[in-house]
């Protein structure tokens, strides 16, 4: 977020034009639990992983129990709850809320609830659930609320082009775009809005479809507000900006790209649990009917797929540095599902979990690749005043695909994120038969150079095989595991000439919190190269 003193340059820019009324309240498609309006009522509130008892005290006053608990408060997304429980004893206490909230915030612009992401969401939330916080309020209250809104707007206007670029500056253009047709607004105004959104969009969703964070999750985000929009512009027969309905249309075959067959998203660069429901009101909108692409080339990701068996491999650099303070250290990292369930995954993101295990979610030990003396392909940053951005150490990436006489799918892609480190790159094969009940794989990890003196010390290379939750693993033998899924799938990990270990492992991404898991590993010390041939079969 900017600084204070540009807003206190332009504050008198803030206090005027209050909206003469409310025109439309958007559809929120985001997935609603009545049980939640239900605590709010008695005083419990429960977000982003935590409670916290009011005691009939307003939250706002009261010490956050942690900080994205604070965020999830005042971006009040927690409305839609209200509004799908249909109570008017809920309608109160919500209404109550947003008083309170005025009250204490609306003009104090400082902290979480003035974060512009923050405020994004709450302009939309504010808007979408307008019947429900309105619900028999008084005039007073409403000239209040409409005075707050228009506040939002023109906050969001003043501080739109210096929002953290990615995500939340495209929910800043979103939410403006809203607010301009939900709001009385002079055509002129909506036009330029939707303009803005358009540049917007067309920088950060790439010809692929894809976002340019490479956060699958990211998508899904965009699209539950993306798809509102597009439908209010419709709905009260304004001009569709050109560029949105192209930009979403190009993003469906990217979000089904990310599909698994258990119907999640897999799980890259941030991306979190996602709930089902959410995922399917979305597609339903997809009017596209394509079958996802075999890669995504502007993100660089590769999909291998035939019948029920998917592999998603990452293949892309990291993003820039102001892209990647979400971004995981995972290049060639894949997951692989079959049937109703996810197999072989990464660890995923734990978005309300402690610093510590969000930190090492992100590091290449938490993905299905390999590690180098245990160090990461790409650096996190500690830095307090950039944040946990990524540093490169991955800065070129090669991937081919080919079919060959059999028609087995073959993907070859390396990595230089260990050159400058250890003097090796990594190249990773998976191969997926014609009939996709087979899939080999080989990591070649050799040195570039003859530097004697580096050749002379031992590394070691770990070749992880982070396991779903939800599997059964049982070892066959020193050199294979079988897998089996709880419908009796079952798959048989094998590395002939190697040993394989299975390890305690933690699952981040599980909509219940961190979860308990296994993975499956070799290790091997290496000199100048090692191969590590591995493969999975399913097993009859």
């Amino acid at each position: 977020m900017i600084g204070i003193a540009p807003l206190r340059i332009r504050f008198f820019t803030l206090t005027d034009r209050t909206p003469t009324g409310l025109v439309a309240a958007p559809t929120d498609l985001h997935a609603v639990d009545p049980y939640i309006a239900e605590e709010l009522v008695r005083g419990r509130i429960a977000l982003a992983g935590r409670i916290l008892e009011t005691g009939g005290v307003s939250p706002f006053t009261m010490d956050m129990p942690s900080p994205e608990f604070e965020e999830a408060l005042h971006a009040f997304g927690w409305l839609r709850h209200v509004r799908a429980s249909k109570s008017e004893e809920a309608s109160v206490r919500a209404r109550i809320l947003v008083s309170d909230w005025m009250a204490g915030h609306g003009r104090r612009i400082v902290g979480a609830a003035w974060k512009s992401e923050i405020v994004a969401e709450r302009l939309i939330a504010w808007l979408s659930h307008s019947p429900v916080i309105l619900q028999t309020a008084d005039a007073g209250f409403y000239r209040r609320f409409l005075k707050s809104l228009g506040f939002h707007v023109r906050y969001l206007s003043l501080i739109a082009k210096h929002a953290p670029d990615g995500e939340t500056r495209l929910k800043t253009r979103i939410a403006l775009a809203m607010a301009s047709i939900s709001l009385p607004n002079r055509p002129s105004r909506i036009a330029r809005h939707g303009m803005k959104l358009d540049k917007e969009l067309e920088r950060q969703i790439l010809p692929d479809g894809g976002h340019i964070s490479r956060n699958p999750r990211i998508m899904l985000d965009l699209l539950l507000d993306l798809l509102p929009l597009r439908q209010s512009y419709i709905n009260l027969g304004h001009d569709v900006p050109p560029g949105l309905v192209p930009a979403i249309d190009r993003m469906f075959p990217a979000i089904r790209f990310f599909r698994h067959q258990d119907g999640d998203l897999a799980l890259f660069n941030g991306s979190t649990a996602t709930l089902a429901n959410e995922l399917a009101s979305v597609l339903r909108y997809d009017e596209t009917s394509g079958r996802p692409s075999r890669t995504l080339p502007d993100i660089g990701y590769q999909r291998l797929s035939v019948g029920d068996t998917s592999i998603l491999v990452d293949t892309g650099i990291p993003s820039r540095l102001e892209l990647s303070k979400g971004a995981h250290c995972g290049c060639l990292s894949f997951e692989f599902s079959s049937g109703r369930s996810r197999f072989v995954v990464n660890s995923g993101y734990p978005a309300f979990a402690a610093p510590a295990f969000q930190r090492a979610s992100r590091s290449t030990a938490a993905h299905s690749t390999i590690t180098i003396n245990d160090t990461s392909s790409s650096r996190i940053s500690r830095s307090s005043i950039f944040g946990p951005i990524i540093f490169p150490g991955v800065t070129d990436v090669t991937a081919t695909r080919e079919t060959d006489v059999k028609g087995s799918d073959i993907l070859t892609a390396s990595h230089d994120g260990y050159l400058k480190s250890f003097g090796y790159i990594h190249q990773r094969q998976i191969e997926l038969n014609a009939d996709g009940s087979k899939i080999k794989g080989r990591d070649l990890v050799q040195a570039q150079h003859d530097d004697s003196k580096r050749l002379s010390v031992s590394d070691e290379v770990v070749c992880r095989f982070h396991i779903h939750p939800s599997i059964e693993l049982v070892s066959l033998d020193e050199e294979s595991v079988m897998m089996r899924a709880t419908d009796g799938t079952s798959w048989v990990l094998a590395a002939p000439g190697h040993v394989l270990s299975i390890a305690d492992d933690v699952f981040m991404a599980h909509a219940s919190g961190v979860r308990p898991s296994q993975q499956i590993e070799i290790s091997c010390m290496v000199t100048g190269s090692v191969d590590i041939r591995w493969l999975i079969e399913r097993r009859v």
